[in-house]
C-alpha cells in the first residue's frame, strides 16, 4: 500500500465563483494549517475548469474534509490524496464533495505524485 503525503483542492466551475473560492480558501486558512497554493482561473494539467489548490497533511483530513462538507458554498470539491501515482490520486482514490468534473487524467504522468505539504 503506498503513502499517503497530504491531500487537494477545491474546484470552480465558472469565473464568478473566484470570489466564492477566495473566501472558502481563506476560511480554510484560518481555521486549519493547510497551504493555499494560488488560483488558477483556467484549465491546467488534469483541471479543466478553475480551481485553487488547498494542499493539507493526513492528520487534518478528518478536519478539513468535514468543514468543507458543510461550509463549500456550492462549490465542487476534488479532495484526493498526495501519493506515488497522480493518475490514480485524480480517479480511483479521489473523493468529490458536489458534481465530480471529468479530469484530462492523459495529461498526467504515472508513478509520479504531486508535490508534499511543507511543515
Amino acid at each position: 500500500m503506498g503513502k499517503v503525503t497530504g491531500f487537494l483542492e477545491i474546484k470552480r466551475k465558472k469565473w464568478p465563483t473566484r470570489p466564492i473560492a477566495e473566501r472558502v480558501s481563506a476560511a480554510i486558512g484560518e481555521n486549519f494549517r493547510v497551504e493555499i497554493d494560488g488560483f488558477r482561473d483556467g484549465p491546467v494539467g488534469p483541471h479543466p475548469i478553475a480551481n485553487v489548490l488547498v494542499v493539507f497533511k493526513p492528520e487534518q483530513f478528518e478536519h478539513v474534509v468535514p468543514f468543507l462538507m458543510l461550509n463549500r458554498e456550492g462549490l465542487d470539491v476534488l479532495v484526493h490524496p498526495l501519493t506515488e501515482d497522480a493518475v490514480e490520486d485524480h480517479s480511483s482514490y479521489a473523493i468529490w464533495l458536489g458534481s465530480p468534473v471529468e479530469l484530462r487524467l492523459n495529461t498526467l504522468p504515472r508513478g509520479r505524485g504531486g508535490r508534499l505539504p511543507s511543515g
